[in-house]
C-alpha cells in the first residue's frame, strides 16, 4: 500500500496544475485574474454577427440548465451556479434567428464581460483545429492496413481526487502489471504492435499521417470504401504528455519558414519512414469510439461543436459552456473578433488566456486551422446575477 501511495504521489506531482483564481490570490505559474469590462470597450462588438453564436450557446444552455440548481459552473464556481443561468438561457431561446441586434442586447442585459488575464497579463495565444475526414474501411484489406483503435480493455484511469481533495480534477492513466499501476504503452510502442489483441479496431485507414493528424485534432470522420461515413469521438488516451510534431520537426531542422500544419503534413507524406519515426516522438495516443451524432463532432462539454463559434479552452480556468469574446487575427491577418462558446478542451490548450478555434470539417477548414497561431485576448461573459457567495469575488 505504501508503494502504491508513493507511486500515486509521484504521478500527481508530475501532473499537478496551478489552482485558478477568479480574483488575485496565491497560485502557481498560471493564475487567472478576472478584470471587469464594459461592452463599449470590446473592439468590434457592434460588428459581430452575434446571433450566429446562439445555436452554440443554446446547446450549452440545454446542458447547464439540466444540472442541479446549486451545481457550480467551473472550478470553484467561477461561473456561478446552474440556477444563475436559467434566466439568461431562457432569454437566449427567445432571440430570433439572424437578429444580431437582439443577440447583442441579450448579452448586454444578462451578462457581464470579464477580461481574462494570466496574473494580470491579458495577451495570450489562439490556434485553430478542425474535424478531419480520412479514408477507411471496416475490414482490414489493402490499402487499409492502419488500425484505428478503440479504448483498450486493460487501460486504467485513476481519479486522484478520490485519494486527496487537493488532487481534485487530476488523473493518471496506465495499466496494472503485477499489482502495480504502470504507464501505458507510448505511440511508438503501439505502432510496433504493443496493444494488438487488447483493443478493438473501430476501422482501418490507409494513411498513418492522416490518422496522426486526426489524433492531434481529436474527433474526426472516416469515409468508408462503401461510400458511407462514420463519425468518431475520443474514447480516451494513453495518458502520456502531448508533444507537438511541429516542435519536433523544427528542432530536427526539417521545416523551413513555413511551420504550418499543411506544410508539416506535406513533409511527413513525402518522407514516410522518417516521418513515422518523428511522429513516434509524440508519445500521446488517442483511442476512438463511434459517435452517433450528426450535428457535428462532440466537444468535451458533451455538445456538438459549431464551426467558427466553438472554442477549446483550459477548463481549469475558463468554465465550459460560458460565452467568450475572442479578440485575435485569422491566418490571413484579418481581425478575428467574435462571440464564441467554450465547449471543448485540448491536450495543448493550457493556461487562462489560451484558445483553439474550431473551424469546421474538411480540407478548407484544415487550411485555415492548420495555419492559425495568433496572439490575442479573451473575455468571458458571466451572468450578472451570480450567486451571492460568488458575487463578492
Amino acid at each position: 500500500m505504501r508503494k502504491a501511495a508513493a507511486a500515486l504521489l509521484v504521478a500527481a506531482s508530475l501532473a499537478a496544475c496551478a489552482t485558478p483564481e477568479p480574483a488575485p490570490g496565491p497560485g502557481g505559474p498560471d493564475r487567472m485574474v478576472l478584470q471587469p469590462l464594459s461592452f463599449d470597450r470590446l473592439a468590434g462588438w457592434s460588428d459581430d454577427e452575434s446571433a450566429r453564436v446562439l445555436p452554440a450557446l443554446l446547446k450549452s444552455c440545454n446542458r447547464i440548465t439540466r444540472l442541479p440548481i446549486d451545481k457550480s459552473i467551473g472550478f470553484e464556481g467561477v461561473g456561478g451556479t446552474a440556477a444563475d443561468w436559467y434566466s439568461p438561457c431562457s432569454a437566449a431561446a427567445r432571440v430570433a434567428e439572424g437578429d444580431h441586434k437582439g443577440a447583442r442586447a441579450l448579452f448586454e442585459t444578462w451578462f457581464t464581460p470579464w477580461q481574462v488575464t494570466n496574473d494580470g497579463k491579458a495577451d495570450g495565444l489562439f490556434t485553430g483545429y478542425f474535424e478531419p475526414e480520412i479514408k477507411g474501411s471496416r475490414l482490414r484489406k489493402a490499402p487499409y492496413t492502419q488500425p484505428i483503435y478503440g479504448k483498450p480493455a486493460d487501460l486504467v484511469t485513476a481519479d486522484l481526487g478520490k485519494f486527496r481533495s487537493d488532487w481534485s480534477g487530476e488523473q493518471v492513466v496506465g495499466r496494472v502489471e503485477n499489482g502495480r499501476l504502470v504507464p501505458y504503452a507510448t505511440r511508438a510502442e503501439i505502432d510496433r504492435g504493443a496493444i494488438d489483441g487488447k483493443a478493438a479496431v473501430v476501422a482501418w485507414t490507409d494513411d498513418p499521417v492522416d490518422l496522426a493528424i486526426m489524433q492531434i485534432q481529436g474527433s474526426g470522420r472516416v469515409r468508408l470504401d462503401d461510400g458511407s461515413v462514420i463519425r468518431l469521438g475520443v474514447a480516451g488516451s494513453n495518458g502520456h504528455k502531448f508533444v507537438g510534431i511541429g516542435k519536433v520537426m523544427k528542432d530536427e531542422g526539417k521545416l523551413g519558414s513555413d511551420t504550418s500544419m499543411p506544410a508539416i503534413r506535406a513533409w511527413l507524406k513525402a518522407n514516410p519512414e522518417e516521418g513515422r519515426t518523428l511522429l513516434g516522438r509524440n508519445p500521446r495516443y488517442i483511442f476512438y469510439g463511434l459517435n452517433a451524432g450528426t450535428d457535428g463532432p462532440m466537444g468535451t462539454e458533451g455538445v456538438a461543436l459549431t464551426p467558427e463559434r466553438s472554442l477549446a479552452v483550459d477548463p481549469r480556468f475558463v468554465p465550459l459552456g460560458v460565452p467568450v469574446w475572442v479578440d485575435s487575427v485569422d491566418p490571413a491577418g484579418k481581425p478575428l473578433r467574435r462571440l464564441m462558446v467554450a465547449q471543448d478542451t485540448g491536450a495543448a490548450i493550457k493556461g487562462p488566456v489560451r484558445g483553439d478555434v474550431f473551424w469546421g470539417a474538411g480540407e478548407a477548414a484544415f487550411q485555415i486551422a492548420g495555419k492559425m497561431k495568433s496572439p490575442g485576448r479573451l473575455v468571458v461573459f458571466l451572468p450578472r446575477a451570480r450567486s451571492p457567495r460568488l458575487a463578492e469575488r
